[in-house]
């Protein structure tokens, strides 16, 4: 059994659009370079065959994986309840440290924590879950333990 994945609307949108992108225009540029190699000949040694070869199974394993992670999406709802962490919400903390720093919580396929996206199966972002205004959280690492104070969500 799969197991669920959580999407915003922003990312469900960008995926769709990937899939059909890959399965209209990506099929069509790569079945074209397919019959481009065939007709130079001799397939055993044809180099620009066996990389549209590549070139599709690539893509179709693209397509397939992204229909898969579809049929187990749940695309996150916008909540007015402000009050409490889940997955979709944006949190401002305060570390211990005394920086004010913000977090998108997502589902793992949208993580990018670089731009402060973080997954909600992640230690931090699990940490920050089902949290309220004003609590406190710490989530050790593996060469501290970090403390965080929940200043504001939004949902």
């Amino acid at each position: 059994m799969s197991r669920q994945t959580y999407l915003s609307h922003e990312g469900a949108d960008a995926l769709k659009k990937e899939l059909q992108i890959l399965k209209t225009t990506k099929r069509q540029e790569i079945a074209k370079r397919l019959q481009e190699a065939k007709d130079l000949g001799d397939l055993s040694e044809n180099a620009e065959y066996f990389e549209a070869k590549e070139a599709q199974s690539f893509n179709e394993n693209r397509i397939a994986e992204l229909e898969d992670l579809f049929k187990n999406a749940v695309v996150i709802e916008n909540s007015n309840d402000e009050n409490v962490v889940r997955v979709g919400s944006t949190v401002e903390v305060k570390s211990g440290a005394g920086n004010l720093e913000k977090f998108i919580i997502v589902g793992s396929t949208e993580a990018k924590p670089q731009e402060g996206k973080i997954s909600n199966e992640s230690p931090l972002g699990r940490a920050f879950l089902g949290k309220k205004i004003g609590e406190e959280i710490e989530v050790k690492t593996p060469r501290s333990i970090i403390g965080y104070k929940i200043i504001k969500i939004e949902n």
